[in-house]
């Protein structure tokens, strides 16, 4: 009978210690399936980060592409405005003497009038 009982003890040690170590494989699968998952997602996540950045570097690139144009037209239009301000300093310098003359012909204007003046009061 004591032979009997120390089986019967041994085989319950022996399923309680197949159990326990049935039950701990099945946690440590679940959570290596768990962070398996967690992985995926990250990747899947990453794969559309990654589509997307792409995106963004070819709308970058044709940025780059379309201030550099610009940048160009830019320089062109300095010899321009370069040339507008020349033509402006001119015709500021015109005014001056356009003035200059103005009042040079309205000075002979009354000198011319004032000639024709004194005649005719002394022959009065």
């Amino acid at each position: 009978m004591a032979e009997n009982m120390v089986t019967q003890e041994h085989d319950e040690l022996t399923e309680a210690l197949n159990d326990l170590f049935t039950n701990v494989s099945t946690m440590i699968k679940g959570d290596l399936q768990g962070t398996n998952n967690v992985l995926k997602l990250l990747e899947t996540m990453n794969l559309k980060v990654a589509e997307e950045y792409e995106g963004f570097g070819d709308v970058a690139s044709g940025l780059r592409v379309f201030v550099e144009r610009l940048k160009a037209k830019s320089e062109n239009f300095d010899e321009y405005v370069q040339q507008i301000d020349a033509i402006e300093q001119q015709v500021t310098d015109l005014e001056v003497v356009i003035s200059m003359l103005d009042k040079y012909v309205s000075l002979l204007e009354s000198k011319v009038q004032s000639v024709y003046k004194m005649p005719a009061s002394s022959s009065s």
